[in-house]
């Protein structure tokens, strides 16, 4: 399996991104696909769960309502749409994959088995 982020940058707040995953190397059926984000000095965090197969998303409550998670089959890509940001959005973002997750497990960063490589997004004020 393999994850490839991207579409960070650099952005004022209140602007919007869109980053996206890009998955290969097998078929995705029982998987979650999360994004994490790790701001400089800080600890990795949960952002974001959907998954592939089936319903279901899940957010952490510093981005409900702002940040918007979700998949295209055909191009095998997981999507994070991200408004209204602001300067505590500042991170590295990462994207994560792992079969058979129960939700109350998604938030957990140790649970995950593979990792995309990380996409800066930047947010001045």
């Amino acid at each position: 399996v393999q994850l490839q982020a991207s579409g960070g940058g650099l952005v004022q707040a209140g602007g919007s991104l869109r980053l996206s995953c890009l998955l290969s190397g097998r078929t995705f059926n029982n998987y979650v696909m999360s994004w994490f984000r790790q701001a400089p000095g800080k600890e990795r965090t949960f952002v974001a769960a959907i998954r592939w197969s089936g319903g279901g998303t899940f957010y952490a409550d510093s981005v409900k309502g702002r940040f918007t998670i979700s998949k295209d089959y055909a191009k095998k890509t997981v999507y994070l749409q991200m408004n209204s940001l602001s300067p505590e959005d500042t991170a590295v973002y990462y994207c994560a994959a792992r079969s058979g997750l129960i939700a109350s497990m998604m938030s957990r960063r140790d649970e995950y088995h593979y990792w995309g490589q990380g996409t800066l997004v930047t947010v001045s004020s």
